[in-house]
């Protein structure tokens, strides 16, 4: 008997969609010539990007090397339908071939500039082919019809430009100049937000083998003036910042409440802020479940503070514009600070966020290397909000939320040290702090601003250091790192208060303070000269730590002298060193500032630290490749 054509087939348990069948197909390494027919519905089907994906997964780095014919055959297609101007299958090849290459370029290969060449081109063919290519995509990205198809074009070099960053096929866009294009797409974006994408590929691409050869994209960088596209950025930056902000926030929250109305909004209405009351705020306990949270924080998209640090040290004109720009909520530059501020608070719990921390610390200190920055930076008449982190013990005390930016600087400089302490110190990220507090301390000296500031909490903070450091000296001494990049400007740091403190501190009060504590402190720092070896450098006429130690000699004297006539008790309290040294500043020979760095400091020399630069270019890149991927 004959089945009936009407019988219905046994329905598959599960569907699979036509473009997932095309993926299987594509990689069956059966070197199958595949049909225009086969190209033509491949790039007319919406492609599923996690099923590309996870297919790609599955293809070892060999499997691509000894069946290279299926990807150059993709790879060349997918140019041939970008090519092709007809919507919507050069969008289409455009979001598969951002896939495709971030799976090829992910593998791990012996000789990773030439195997990824064969997988993608073959030897012979990649002059031509990638010329052609990074001509279509600076095209595109300039003058695409639309800007949706510029972004995809930004994604596709992005997709490469990380994936392959060890290898010769970036030096594509290096002779293909893409900065006018980004740019151009930049200004003409109406979101800042969308300025990310550009942003960060320029980020790499200033990167590129820049200790190898001259970069071009570090000179446009030097070059580029339009306000407009900067302003863009620094918005699209700030919103970035919050991001990344807000995911710490989503592990613990440490907002200060709702203060619309408050018996302190309407002080500082009238004028009388200095009289509101401040409630401290109680920071939440830590529990396994947020140190994991935290541990895996911040996310890839950190890696546009790379362009940041580009831009920063090649063009005063951006750095001006970023401290200027008032953005539509808060300024880019307090987005920037406040982003900062969490990252520095968690920094110890990944070599990879400490890293980060590093680059922060150094861009700042790039900022502020420009007298004209550095005094915008320090001029109390100009003040600004900025959020904090404070969640975990020892939390800042509570100050006003308005304050100069080198307050707030000073204050993140302060966390970073007390939050992250541990026994293996991580000297590069403390020595950056503390060549920012050295540099701030000589702009205030420099130009006598008097900055209102809890000075008692960075006194006490580098003292504190001090002793961790002689406490833990052979732990310290055995890391391959000279110790003197960190107790330089500690102590110089320290040695310009002692010299210069009338020129900025805001009373008296902090002066006594600072000497009742290097008073307290004196046997510990004469402990760590000793376990250091610390000796002069450069033009200095006398050692930081000399001065220090003297100055606290100078006032014991006195209170020996006290004691010796019956002035004293043998018990003596904190009432009466606080006489003491106010009666002993007359006597006190001020040191001289020659050598201490308020005239001729250092300034950060990028060739002097290739190392660390090229590390975080690294890390940089392995984020923008998560990104993408």
């Amino acid at each position: 008997m004959e089945v009936s054509p009407l019988v219905q087939d046994v329905r598959p348990p599960t569907f699979q969609p036509k473009v997932t069948q095309l993926y299987e197909e594509l990689f069956q390494y059966d070197d199958t010539i595949h049909s225009d027919g086969f190209w033509t519905e491949l790039f007319l089907l919406r492609p599923d990007k996690t099923s590309f994906s996870k297919r790609l997964e599955n293809v070892s780095a060999d499997q691509f090397l000894h069946h290279q014919h299926e990807a150059q055959e993709l790879f060349t297609q997918a140019l041939a339908h970008i090519k092709a101007n007809k919507l919507p299958s050069d969008e289409i090849a455009l979001d598969t071939l951002t896939v495709f290459l971030a799976g090829v370029l992910s593998k791990r290969y012996t000789n990773p500039s030439s195997d990824i060449i064969e997988v993608l081109v073959g030897l012979e063919r990649v002059d031509i082919v990638f010329t052609d290519f990074a001509n279509v995509l600076e095209s595109l990205i300039r003058n695409g019809r639309s800007l949706n198809i510029r972004r995809k074009a930004i994604e596709v070099a992005l997709s490469l430009t990380s994936g392959a960053y060890q290898t010769s096929l970036v030096s594509y866009f290096t002779h293909k100049d893409l900065f006018p294009a980004l740019m151009k797409y930049i200004q003409d974006i109406d979101d800042p937000a969308k300025a990310f994408e550009p942003f960060t590929l320029l980020g790499l691409l200033a990167n590129y083998n820049k200790f190898e050869f001259l970069n071009p994209y570090r000179l446009r960088l030097e070059d580029f003036v339009n306000e407009a596209v900067i302003e863009k950025i620094a918005t699209g930056l700030a919103a970035t910042c919050t991001s990344i902000q807000q995911s710490y926030i989503g592990v613990i929250d440490d907002m200060p409440p709702d203060t619309s109305w408050s018996l302190a909004n309407t002080l500082s209405y009238i004028g009388l802020g200095v009289l509101a009351p401040i409630k401290a705020i109680n920071p939440i306990a830590v529990s396994e479940d947020h140190k994991e949270r935290f541990g895996v924080l911040p996310g890839p998209e950190i890696a546009v503070l790379l362009a940041v640090y580009d831009f920063v040290s090649a063009n005063k004109f951006f750095t001006s514009s970023l401290l200027q720009s008032s953005g539509k909520k808060d300024p880019p530059f307090a987005a920037f600070l406040s982003m900062i501020s969490y990252l520095l608070h968690h920094a110890y719990r990944s070599s990879r966020a400490t890293l980060y921390g590093v680059l922060c610390l150094i861009t700042l200190r790039i900022i502020i290397e420009d007298p004209t920055a550095c005094k915008r930076l320090c001029d109390p008449n100009i003040s600004v909000s900025i959020q904090l982190c404070r969640q975990r013990p020892p939390t800042l005390p509570p100050a006003p939320q308005a304050r100069s930016f080198a307050a707030h600087i000073l204050d993140i400089c302060i966390d970073t040290i007390n939050h992250n302490l541990r026994r293996r110190l991580d000297l590069t990220l403390y020595a950056a702090s503390l060549r920012l507090i050295h540099r701030i301390l000589c702009c205030l000296a420099q130009n006598h601003n008097h900055l209102p500031y809890h000075w008692s909490l960075l006194w006490q903070s580098l003292l504190s250091l001090t002793k961790f450091l002689q406490t833990y000296a052979q732990d310290i001494i055995s890391q391959p790192v000279d110790i003197q990049q960190l107790t330089t400007p500690l102590f110089k740091s320290l040695t310009i208060a002692v010299a210069a403190g009338n020129a900025f501190l805001q009373d008296p009060s902090s002066y006594d303070d600072l000497f009742y504590k290097l008073v307290e402190s004196a046997p510990v720092l004469e402990a760590i000269k000793k376990s250091f070896s610390i000796k002069p450098e450069g033009s200095a006429t006398s050692v930081p730590i000399d001065v220090l130690i003297q100055t606290a000699k100078h006032f014991h004297a006195i209170l020996e002298q006290e004691k010796g006539v019956g002035r004293l008790r043998n018990m003596v309290s904190s009432r009466d060193v606080h006489r003491v040294i106010r009666d002993g500043y007359e006597s006190l020979e001020v040191p001289d500032l020659v050598g201490m760095g308020v005239e001729d400091f250092d300034l950060w020399r990028e060739g002097e630290e290739r190392g660390l630069v090229k590390r975080i270019g690294r890390g940089c890149v392995e984020d923008v490749r998560r990104l993408v991927g």
